[in-house]
């Protein structure tokens, strides 16, 4: 379905929310319509809430652990976004500001499952309703130990959940005093306002679960990562059509683990062993397909050519092979005197690599016999954008499982994945954490992965290189949605979290940076109201230069660029 379907679906769900307030059902059902966006409430989970605020020593100890946790990721994110700002400001100065990306997209600035491309829908679901529900559970929660009564709690929604709510008595919580009517009969007695401290630690609570809840889904994720294995590493990425092959039944993706009872490890070795081969020669190949092993007897022709390089699947924006000119789908076949056969020849050459050293690289248009080849001389190699401790040159260029070379003997074309690799790559990023390019790599890995790519999970192609063992084998591919889940979860909490740590109202984190700015200024100043009046103006202040900040991440490359 194409973006203007989606539109006009999206315009007839808002006349319908229109016709339904204007007619009074909405507020019936205690529904407030803003605009498209619906704010549920209900005044369901009371008595839960009352049950699970017993203990309220150990809410207030979470929740005062909350404060710090939160002015860290305040300044983490400031700072953040200084750093964003300023690259980009160079970026106009000295003219190379990066062409716009998916990531500048508007629709990828919010963490909505169908509209972010990078989230998963049926794990993103998931993931955001857990979000909301930790996040407001636990504001809600934080009010009752602390007396202030929570009138309602609910979701938002615009066709799909985009967030929740727990409505707390602003009254009671902020000190905001409504308006009374003259006529009005004499008030009630006055209410409990919330201490400076009481209002902190119900305003931390939230961005305390969703650290609480990323921490231990983190934790289940990579321990979990333990129950799965690589069944192998060469795929078949095509079959030629009338070939031994075809006529054997193999098919695209099947997964070959061995060769006439010989391992393969490889595509390279797959590629060499076919090429020893004289023509009628019997082969057997053991193969997985779908999780289900089978044996495969072909014989071969007398064709024994093979086509051989590695594809390129993505070029890294602003990485040397973009501005070289190298693009998606061209094959490189050779690096200045060293051939490329298959990824092991191509990674051991950029091992043996640094920073500022120059290539030639040589590359075919397409992968069919007649290619022509194309060099693109002096290619300067940069550092690592993620390891700046990395030795080794960084190119620019992703593969993936369609890599790879074609046994013409065979009718069998070959790509491979580095399933182990990858699998260890991401069992190493909790050993990374005592460093910032650790971090980088948990926040970015749905978005960039290793190889700038994004990493959605254990799912589509990715999930033939892997099976359960040990206690998980049972599962079957139960695992792989336990780890998705458990990803997606840890990742969105992770980031809510740190978003809400903005010093920027409405967010949590900006009416903590009022409070805490108001209670040091009144220290320092001994005038409390002095203090307050310019902690607001700094709190509008920031606000204003976070969001124009955001504005300015979002449009720059098209400003620069063009739309």
């Amino acid at each position: 379905m194409n973006y203007y379907n989606l539109l006009l679906l999206f315009l007839l769900y808002w006349l319908f929310v229109m016709f339904l307030d204007r007619r009074g059902i909405l507020s019936k059902y205690n529904i407030t319509a803003y605009g498209p966006i619906l704010m549920v409430r209900t005044q369901k989970g009371q008595r839960l809430l009352d049950k699970l605020a017993v203990h309220k020593s150990f809410w207030r100890i979470f929740a005062n652990i909350g404060l710090p946790a939160m002015l860290i990721g305040m300044l983490v994110m400031f700072l953040l976004i200084l750093f964003v700002d300023f690259a980009l400001i160079r970026s106009f100065q000295t003219q190379t500001i990066p062409p716009p990306t998916r990531i500048n997209e508007p629709r990828n600035f919010f963490l909505i499952p169908g509209i972010n491309e990078y989230i998963p829908f049926e794990w993103g679901v998931i993931a955001l309703i857990v979000t909301l529900i930790v996040h407001e559970f636990s504001h809600a929660i934080l009010c009752k130990v602390e007396g202030i009564r929570v009138k309602s709690m609910g979701i938002l929604l615009a066709v799909i959940p985009i967030g929740g709510f727990a409505e707390p008595d602003e009254d009671q919580l902020l000190g905001k005093k409504e308006e009374k009517n003259e006529k009005e009969p004499e008030p009630a007695p006055p209410k409990k306002v919330a201490t400076r401290g009481e209002r902190v630690r119900v305003l931390t609570a939230g961005v305390m679960a969703n650290f609480a809840t990323a921490f231990v889904a983190f934790i289940l994720f990579f321990s979990l990562l333990g129950s799965i294995s690589p069944v192998g590493e060469v795929m078949v990425t095509s079959v030629i059509p009338g070939h031994p092959a075809d006529a054997a039944g193999v098919k695209p993706n099947m997964i070959i683990t061995q060769l006439n009872d010989k391992q393969v490890n490889s595509a390279e070795e797959f590629m060499i062993y076919m090429n020893t081969l004289q023509p009628g020669s019997k082969i057997t190949l053991n193969v997985i397909e779908n999780r289900e092993r089978k044996v495969i007897d072909l014989v071969t022709t007398s064709d024994n050519s093979t086509y051989q390089g590695i594809k390129v699947y993505d070029v890294v924006p602003g990485s040397p092979a973009e501005a070289a000119g190298i693009k998606p789908d061209m094959v490189l076949v050779r690096v200045n005197n060293t051939e490329i056969r298959g990824l092991d020849d191509f990674v051991s050459f950029m091992n043996s690599t640094e920073p500022g050293q120059k290539i030639d690289v040589y590359v075919l248009s397409n992968n069919s016999a007649n290619a022509s080849t194309e060099v693109f001389k002096n290619i300067e190699l940069t550092s690592y954008p993620y390891d700046k401790n990395a030795k080794k040159g960084f190119l620019g260029i992703s593969y993936a499982p369609d890599t790879g070379a074609v046994s013409y003997s065979s009718g069998i074309g070959v790509g491979q994945f580095q399933a182990k690799s990858f699998l260890n790559m991401l069992e190493s990023i909790p050993s990374l954490l005592n460093r910032v390019e650790g971090w980088v790599y948990l926040f970015s890995l749905p978005i960039y992965g290793f190889t700038g790519n994004g990493f959605p999970g254990f799912s589509g192609l990715m999930t033939y290189f892997y099976e359960p063992v040990g206690w998980a084998a049972p599962f079957g591919n139960g695992i792989f949605w336990v780890l998705n889940i458990l990803m997606w979860v840890g990742w969105m909490n992770f980031y809510v979290g740190l978003f809400n740590c903005l010093p920027a109202v409405p967010l949590d984190g900006g009416h903590v940076f009022r409070d805490v700015m108001t209670s040091s200024l009144s220290r320092i100043i001994g005038n409390g109201e002095k203090a307050e009046k310019i902690t607001n103006a700094v709190v509008i202040l920031f606000a204003v230069l976070i969001l124009m900040s955001l504005v300015f991440v979002a449009f720059a490359p098209y400003a620069a660029h063009g739309f």
